[in-house]
């Protein structure tokens, strides 16, 4: 299917425009009647651009999780909760998505199915345990656990994003104060300073020549920094071996690497189990959360991890010998294999790591605010001290 932008006119009247996807110009036109729109052009977009669409809010598939899973649990058919999805979503992406896979149902597709036509809103670890509760009849049960998964992920970015919004904010202050020092205030202090006719002390010829070069270069102290985060961006997506290596790095950063680890070894230790518990196979299992984890060095770990599980080593010793979890975790998996309850110690893992995630990040946030202070008075203290102290030292000599 391609993507397509669309014109078309509402039972209303009125004009309304959006993207969905299609087989071509007469299938789009079919789903936009099906829509209740009638049909007046449609372009079709190039996919995998820089900023190509298709991303739907975490916020949205929970709704549908719990949505799907009240209605599947109640009796009510898969074609009918979709279609009074569709009618009560907002978000009009998620609502063209929503469409397109009522037309996929009415085709003759599962929802699993329909679902991997759409693989920007539904990733791969999503549709195999759609498709597993559809296979064993357990559907409702399936949903309410990517429901309370995906609800942990969205708080997990909420916690994060208060562990940087803080740091990013007073970083902002520091370079704000820092380029007013060292572009206004310090020049003009400069020439007073000089004029006073005495041997000035190296931290001060040191002050006034980073504010030369600040005042010179200001603009590279702001275009570096974005460029050398594109530059790795792209070299990360075009080079594996460069990006493994750079998520190494990550994982080995103090304080922010540990915590790093954690969360995703916390997201694939629930995973995992969601999809143990629902049939699949443990080989197939880890073989689908291999792109959850979105780190290179633990996805290598993960298929060295499938590959020994493979040759028939069983899961503890396998995840033993590769060194992923400590030794507590991996006590734990050998309880839950030898009791023949894997699903509830990797539920286990899955908890011990969100709590400790929590209670990190936790930490982190009070040690960020003494510590932004304690570089903003260090700036502000050596200014004050390489612009006072020769003033200070002349009017020392005044006074005797």
């Amino acid at each position: 299917m391609a993507l397509f932008t669309y014109k078309a006119m509402n039972a209303g009247g009125r004009v309304v425009h959006g993207q969905l996807d299609a087989i071509n110009l007469v299938d789009l036109e079919m789903r936009l009647k099906r829509m209740e729109l009638d049909f007046i052009n449609g372009t079709e977009m190039r996919r995998g651009g820089l900023f190509s669409g298709g991303k739907v809010p975490k916020r949205e598939l929970i709704n549908f999780c719990f949505h799907m899973e009240q209605l599947t649990r109640a009796g009510v058919p898969i074609l009918e909760g979709l279609t009074d999805l569709r009618d009560s979503i907002l978000h009009p992406r998620f609502r063209e998505v929503i469409a397109s896979m009522i037309e996929s149902i009415e085709g003759g597709r599962t929802l699993s199915q329909a679902m991997t036509e759409h693989p920007k809103v539904f990733d791969k670890v999503f549709s195999s345990l759609v498709r597993a509760g559809e296979s064993t009849g357990n559907l409702p049960e399936v949903l309410k656990s990517l429901n309370e998964s995906l609800k942990w992920e969205d708080e997990l970015a909420s916690h994060m994003k208060k562990l940087f919004m803080y740091p990013a904010f007073v970083g902002t202050i520091v370079l704000g104060v820092t380029f007013f020092l060292m572009i206004y205030l310090v020049p003009q202090m400069t020439g007073f300073i000089k004029n006073m006719g005495q041997a000035l002390p190296t931290q001060t010829k040191v002050l006034i020549a980073t504010s030369a070069i600040v005042k010179e270069f200001w603009y590279l102290f702001l275009l570096v920094p974005i460029a050398a985060g594109l530059g790795i961006k792209l070299a990360a997506d075009s080079n594996p071996a460069f990006r493994y290596r750079f998520d190494e790095f990550k994982l080995n950063l103090p304080v922010i690497g540990p915590i790093l680890r954690k969360i995703i070894l916390s997201r694939f230790a629930g995973v995992f189990a969601m999809m143990y518990a629902s049939g699949i196979a443990i080989i197939d299992s880890i073989r689908a959360t291999e792109d959850v984890v979105g780190n290179a060095v633990i996805q290598d770990g993960l298929k060295r991890v499938g590959q020994l599980i493979a040759e028939g080593q069983n899961v503890t010793v396998a995840f033993q010998n590769i060194g992923l979890f400590p030794p507590l975790v991996v006590r734990m998996l050998r309880v839950g294999e030898n009791t023949g309850a894997l699903d509830t110690a990797l539920l286990n893992v899955a908890y011990f790591y969100n709590r400790d995630v929590k209670e990190s990040i936790e930490k982190v946030q009070t040690m960020i605010e003494p510590a932004m202070t304690l570089v903003l008075g260090a700036l502000l203290g050596w200014v004050m001290l390489s612009v006072l102290g020769p003033i200070y030292d002349v009017i020392t000599k005044l006074k005797i």
